[in-house]
């Protein structure tokens, strides 16, 4: 990595992350010159440590950098929300979202994992199409996705951002961490990629929760305009009749936004205010 490069990710660390280094640092130097202090500063380094993997096991923190969890202010005056639709494409239950979208007059931004972009190329275009949006959710939505090192992290995203602009013909601009997990490494290559974090506001928890009303029940208690939602077309949890749950929720969730005068919009277009 170049000094230009360096200095650029080092202008990227958040004030907890800058504080972090500076804890390091100081703990070090107090082990190393102070008689007695090395029992301390290790406490301290772990004390920091546990902090550490709070923020990254905290989908909506920005403390590892910025971190979008509701549209501007000026989208939000115009009474829109950002369905977001993770984990597909999927071939059984996409198809089905494009069409309940669809009849709704809605739209949506669909978070893809680039490997089943690959698979299902037609699909991935006719999300396009349909005048939705692709972003990146990872080329293999790797679950160890927050231990990797930066060089790691941004080969997966570069590859996702090639093979979704080689299928749509459109460069994702917002990219979702699986499982919202994330470490301090991933700011700075999403400012070099040139890449926006963005995770939700509330979410259905509908990949494990099979009672269509519970999931609804998350996604609209208090639900406003701003409001980032979330929902999943791939990995979708089942109805006891074996349902994609996101089918029997989405209906419901559109008619509630329909009824409160919210329209959904892709996230370009709720981030473009």
């Amino acid at each position: 990595m170049s000094h230009t490069a360096n200095l650029s990710a080092f202008r990227t660390l958040t004030p907890f992350v800058g504080a972090s280094i500076a804890w390091h640092v100081l703990a070090a130097t107090a082990a190393l010159l102070v008689p007695g202090a090395a029992p301390w500063a290790l406490g301290a380094i772990v004390l920091n440590h546990v902090v550490i993997t709070a923020a990254t096991l905290a989908p909506r923190s920005t403390l590892l950098g910025r971190n979008i969890s509701r549209l501007p202010d000026a989208a939000a005056a115009r009474g829109e929300v950002a369905i977001t639709i993770d984990d597909g494409p999927d071939p059984e239950v996409t198809p089905a979202v494009l069409d309940l979208l669809d009849a709704a007059g809605q739209k949506a931004t669909f978070f893809c994992i680039a490997q089943r972009v690959a698979a299902h190329p037609a699909l991935a275009r006719e999300i396009v199409a349909r005048g939705h949006s692709i972003q990146n959710h990872t080329a293999r939505h790797r679950h160890d996705f927050s231990l990797l090192g930066p060089r790691a992290c941004a080969e997966e995203l570069e590859r996702a951002q090639r093979i979704v602009a080689q299928v749509t013909g459109q460069t994702p601009d917002c990219f979702r961490a699986p499982a919202g997990f994330r470490n301090m490494f991933l700011a700075p290559v999403l400012q070099r990629m040139g890449l926006t974090l963005v995770s939700w506001t509330r979410r259905g928890f509908d990949t494990r929760e099979a009672d269509a009303q519970r999931v609804l029940e998350r996604l609209s208690r208090d639900l406003a305009a701003g409001d980032i939602l979330l929902l999943h077309d791939g990995n979708a949890a089942r109805s006891p009749q074996g349902r994609p749950v996101v089918l029997d929720v989405l209906p419901q969730l559109l008619a509630q936004l329909s009824g409160r005068g919210l329209r959904s919009v892709t996230l370009p277009q709720g981030l473009a205010s």
